[in-house]
């Protein structure tokens, strides 16, 4: 049997995970927005800029947590080390 050739992917033709969720909280804005309507809403441009302000503090803890790791081992290092020194001392 012959394998026929694929018609090639119509993007709009695709529904992306993200747009389930819009779908199931309005089905007619996902509809209208699908269609190339932008809402047009005051609380809008507050929910976006509230958005980018999550995001920051978001990225600014995962920052502070790597940092917090890294100084946690280096004391955990020195810790070590003065268990070390303390022991050579007492022994010699």
């Amino acid at each position: 049997m012959a394998r026929t050739k694929q018609k090639p992917l119509n993007r709009n033709n695709v529904l992306r995970s993200s747009e389930i969720g819009q779908y199931m909280y309005c089905s007619m804005a996902w509809y209208l927005q699908r269609c190339g309507y932008k809402p047009d809403s005051p609380l809008l441009e507050t929910g976006i800029k509230t958005h980018i302000n999550l995001g920051n503090t978001i990225d600014c803890i995962d920052n502070e947590t790597k940092q917090s790791k890294k100084f946690a081992t280096l004391g955990f290092m020195f810790l070590i080390i003065s268990v070390i020194v303390i022991i050579v001392e007492v022994v010699l």
